[in-house]
C-alpha cells in the first residue's frame, strides 16, 4: 500500500520517480493511443466504470502510474500486491475483504497485481470466481506479452491495454517539469543543466521515465554547487549518472551509421558491419540495439535461406546480456559475420506481409470443417471429423485444404534457389506439393 501513501509520495524521502508520479490523467505523460480525450481508458477512469483489465508494456512506461490514478480518483478501496511474493492466503484475504466492504459500505475494492505474469495456475484459479462475480475489480501490471505468459482464463476476463515505450520527447518534457517543480521534484534547488544532458538522458533511458528520473535526481544531487549556490550539470555529469557515454556525433550521423550497419548486414559485406558497429559502440550506441537489429535482420534478409541464422543471433543476443563488455562483443561479432557470409533470402518476410494483406482484406474465418476443433463442434461440423486426414498415417505428409475456401489457391511462400531453400523445394517435390 505504500504505492498509494500520498504523505510518502510528498516526503524528501521518496525518489524523484516516485514523487513524480502522474495523480490525474491531465499529469499523465505519453500512451495518447489508450488515454486521449475519447478513449475507451480515459471515459472509464473518469466514470468511475473500469471493469478488469491488464497493462502491459516495457519499464517505466507508466502502468503503475495509471493504477495510481485510478487510486486516486474513486472512493472505492483500492489494494496492491506483488505476485512475486503473494500466495493464494493473500488473494484470499483480499477477496473475503472486498466482499465484507461490498456488503457493509457498498464499496468496490480495486486489486492492483504488479508482475502478474508470475502467477501460477493454482493462484490465478484463486482469483476467478472474485473476478467472475464482482467481487474485486482486477488490475494486472505486466511487462511480459499476458496472452502467452499468463492464464488464459483470468486474460479473457480481462481488457488488455499495451502501453508503449515513451518518446524522448515525452522524457525530455517529464524532467523538465520535474526540475521547475517546487512541490515534488527538484525546483527548490537552483539547478541549471545543459540541454545536451537532459537530451543524452531521455535518449539512454531508452523509454523508461523511471530510470530517466533517477538520472536526473542523482546528477542534480550529487553535483556540487558553484560560489553563487547553483549547480550546474553538465553533459559529463549526465553520463555517470545514467552510466552511459553520449553519442560523439550529432542525430542525423548516428541514423546514418545505423543505417549503413543494417545495409551492410543484408548486403553480405562482413568487413563494413564490423566497422559500423565498432564506430556506433566506440560513440556511444548500446551494443544491444545492434544485437536486436541483428536478430530481425538474421530472419528478415538471411531467412530460410539458412535458419540458423536466427538460432546464431539470438544467441549472440542473450550472450551479450549475460556477459556485457567487453566479452559480449566476441559472440557479437561473431553473429554478424555469419549473417554476412550467410545465403540471403527475403521469403519470409514477403510471405508474412502477402499473409497480412489477407488476414486485413479477405478476412475468411469459415475455417475448413475437416480442421475444426470437435470438442464443442456443432453435431453438423462433428460429422466431417472423419474427413480430417491425420498426416501421420500416410508417412508425415499428405494433400488436403487447410485455407478457407476464398484463400485455398493462395501461395504466400515461395522458396528460391538459395541456401537451404533448395531442400526446402527438394522436400516439397518429394511430398508432390504443388504449391
Amino acid at each position: 500500500m505504500d504505492l498509494f501513501d500520498l504523505a510518502k509520495e510528498k516526503s524528501g524521502n521518496a525518489p524523484l520517480a516516485e514523487r513524480m508520479r502522474a495523480r490525474t490523467l491531465s499529469e499523465f505523460l505519453g500512451q495518447e493511443h489508450i488515454v486521449s480525450e475519447t478513449g475507451l481508458l480515459r471515459r472509464a477512469i473518469k466514470l468511475d466504470r473500469l471493469g478488469s483489465c491488464i497493462f502491459w508494456g516495457p519499464p517505466g512506461c507508466g502502468k503503475t502510474t495509471l493504477a495510481n490514478v485510478i487510486a486516486n480518483g474513486t472512493d472505492n478501496n483500492f489494494v496492491k500486491l506483488n505476485a512475486v511474493n503473494s500466495g493464494v492466503a493473500d488473494v484470499k484475504k483480499v477477496v473475503e475483504d472486498a466482499q465484507r466492504a461490498q456488503k457493509l459500505y457498498g464499496k468496490k475494492t480495486y486489486l492492483l497485481l504488479d508482475e502478474c505474469h508470475r502467477f501460477n495456475k493454482t493462484q490465478s484459479d484463486s482469483l476467478l470466481p472474485a473476478i467472475e462475480n464482482g467481487d474485486i475489480i482486477f488490475i494486472g501490471s505486466t511487462t511480459e506479452n499476458p496472452f502467452a505468459s499468463m492464464t488464459p482464463a483470468i486474460v479473457s476476463r480481462c481488457r488488455v491495454f499495451e502501453l508503449k515505450r515513451l518518446s524522448e520527447e515525452n522524457i525530455i518534457n517529464a524532467l523538465k517539469k520535474a526540475l521547475k517543480d517546487t512541490e515534488r521534484g527538484l525546483g527548490n534547488y537552483d539547478i541549471e543543466i545543459e540541454e545536451e544532458a537532459i537530451e543524452h538522458i531521455a535518449r539512454a533511458s531508452a523509454g523508461d521515465l523511471r530510470v530517466a528520473y533517477n538520472a536526473l535526481e542523482l546528477a542534480s544531487l550529487t553535483t556540487a554547487p558553484d560560489n553563487s549556490g547553483k549547480i550546474c550539470v553538465t553533459l559529463k555529469d549526465a553520463e555517470e549518472s545514467i552510466q552511459q557515454k553520449a553519442l560523439s556525433f550529432d542525430e542525423n550521423l548516428y541514423y546514418d551509421i545505423l543505417s549503413a550497419f543494417c545495409k551492410s548486414l543484408r548486403g553480405s559485406d562482413a568487413n563494413a558491419a564490423l566497422y559500423y558497429m565498432q564506430r556506433l559502440i566506440k560513440g556511444g550506441c548500446d551494443p544491444l540495439l545492434l544485437a536486436r537489429r541483428l536478430v530481425v535482420h538474421s530472419a528478415e534478409d538471411v531467412g530460410m535461406a539458412d535458419p540458423n541464422a536466427l538460432v546464431v543471433a539470438t544467441n549472440a543476443l542473450l550472450a551479450f546480456e549475460r556477459l556485457g563488455l567487453p566479452e559480449g562483443l566476441i559472440p557479437l561479432s561473431e553473429a554478424i559475420i555469419y549473417v554476412c557470409e550467410a545465403e540471403k533470402s527475403n521469403t519470409v518476410v514477403e510471405a508474412m506481409y502477402s499473409a497480412e494483406s489477407d488476414a486485413i482484406n479477405v478476412r475468411d474465418d469459415n475455417i475448413p470443417p475437416h480442421l475444426k476443433n470437435y470438442e464443442f463442434a456443432s453435431k453438423e461440423d462433428k460429422l466431417n471429423k472423419s474427413n480430417y486426414k491425420y498426416p501421420h498415417d500416410y508417412g508425415g505428409y499428405v494433400e488436403q485444404q487447410y485455407l478457407p475456401d476464398s484463400l485455398k489457391d493462395r501461395v504466400y511462400y515461395n522458396p528460391k534457389e538459395n541456401g537451404y531453400e533448395k531442400t526446402v523445394k527438394e522436400i516439397r517435390k518429394k511430398k508432390g506439393k504443388n504449391k
